[in-house]
């Protein structure tokens, strides 16, 4: 069984503490995790013994490329993606997809359509809005405020020959809630409108495997898997290859270069890849407990599908169990799939309320006893809207990560419990 108190060295952050000496709990990781002191020492060791720019004779240059490379394969390996050329490097997952969206713009004509949600983050929607100045016409799917799910009903309703997009996010990071992938890439595949996938908030929780969910397009970042601020595109080869990019003429006219503007963040890369074996170790770990499970997959990408299983199950149950304590408070108010029958439906976030205090005021207080949590809306700004909340601060957001604990849920129950009615 999966034990935190074993990996929880492994993060030097775990063991701050505050000004008054608490010890500090990470409910953050929505915004982004801690990193691991292997990435910290892949971005000191590429700076100190591979620090140079590509595709040169040189050593350090020799070392980059293999750097690159290294990191090109790792996420492929990370997304079960067919191959390292179809993964894109980029700043952040929000300047990948305003580049993307902006090429994509070229291809299309006044008129045609895009589809986006009311429960995404806004850097999957923002990028699509702004086509709106070349005719490109936006229409929005709503989800259910009761549970924060989309309903597919609706999305047939939307789609129409005109469709040339559906932008989804995998999982939204306000409410938890883990939307049906394969169910609209098929629904928008019959109309030929491609999919792109904001899997920012999915991958650190889940197996990622873009065959499986068949989209076209997906974005995640790996800050939010305890690697460094790094943005990750992937695309079909076919589409990455005959979709023109805005790039500098000497660049790359084939994938992944033509769409890996300027020079890219190598340490963050060489962080990356620490990243992505730690994930993998995780499996190789606590494999024997999935022999067979994986029929189909072997190598690292086996061991990151059970590596990330094991996170999975265990952030589930440990979210299951904060549920159940955070419906016994008084005057709380929990948003998103609350059904204990139905956790595979989210990840392991809660948003909530207290009905005496703000979601400022309880960040606040949390804060002052060492625990991290992000009040507001978290640029989810159309689920905050939806629900009613803007103007009363939104909500509280708590994430849970695979290094939390028991022990840190309850002290962070036990505060709450004190602050209800």
């Amino acid at each position: 069984m999966f034990d935190p108190t074993h990996i929880r060295p492994l993060f030097p952050a775990l063991s701050e503490t505050d000004e008054q000496g608490q010890p500090l709990v990470f409910f953050d990781g929505p915004g982004g995790t801690q990193v691991l002191q292997s990435v910290i020492d892949a971005m000191s060791d590429y700076l100190v013994r591979r620090n140079a720019n590509v595709h040169a004779p040189f050593l350090t240059s020799r070392r980059t490329d293999e750097t690159l490379t290294a990191a090109h394969q790792a996420l492929a390996d990370f997304l079960n993606a067919p191959s390292p050329e179809e993964i894109v490097f980029g700043p952040n997952m929000t300047t990948l997809t305003f580049a993307l969206s902006r090429a994509l713009g070229r291809l299309w004509q006044p008129g045609d359509e895009v589809i986006v949600t009311r429960l995404d983050h806004d850097a999957n929607v923002a990028p699509w809005l702004a086509l709106q100045e070349r005719g490109i016409v936006v229409r929005w799917w709503d989800f259910d405020p009761t549970d924060c799910t989309l309903p597919l009903a609706q999305l047939d309703e939307l789609l129409s020959p005109r469709t040339r997009l559906v932008a989804v996010g995998g999982a939204s990071n306000a409410v938890g809630t883990v939307n049906p992938i394969p169910a609209i890439v098929e629904r928008a595949h019959a109309v030929g409108a491609w999919v792109f996938v904001d899997a920012v908030h999915l991958a650190p929780h889940f197996p990622m495997d873009v065959q499986a969910l068949g989209c076209d397009f997906l974005a995640c970042s790996a800050y939010k898997f305890y690697g460094p601020h790094v943005g990750v595109l992937w695309g079909r080869y076919e589409l990455l290859d005959r979709i023109p990019a805005y790039k500098v003429r000497p660049a790359e006219d084939h994938p992944p270069g033509k769409w890996m503007t300027g020079t890219q963040n190598h340490e963050g890369l060489a962080g990356t890849t620490a990243a992505i074996a730690y994930l993998a170790w995780l499996g190789e770990t606590y494999g024997q407990a999935y022999a067979g499970r994986f029929p189909q997959a072997s190598g690292r990408r086996l061991a990151l599908k059970t590596g990330l299983t094991v996170i999975q199950e265990y952030e589930r149950e440990l979210f299951r169990y904060m549920l159940d304590g955070l419906r016994s408070i008084p005057g709380l108010t929990l948003y998103g799939i609350t059904d204990p029958a139905r956790l595979h439906e989210r990840a392991p976030t809660a948003a909530l309320r207290l009905a005496r205090l703000s979601p400022q005021e309880l960040s606040a207080r949390l804060a002052a006893h060492g625990i991290a949590a992000y009040a507001g809306h978290f640029y989810a700004v159309n689920v905050i809207e939806r629900l009613g909340l803007s103007e009363q601060g939104g909500v509280l957001r708590v994430g849970l990560s695979h290094y939390n604990t028991r022990d840190e849920v309850d002290r962070l129950l036990e505060l709450l419990d004190d602050w209800g009615f």
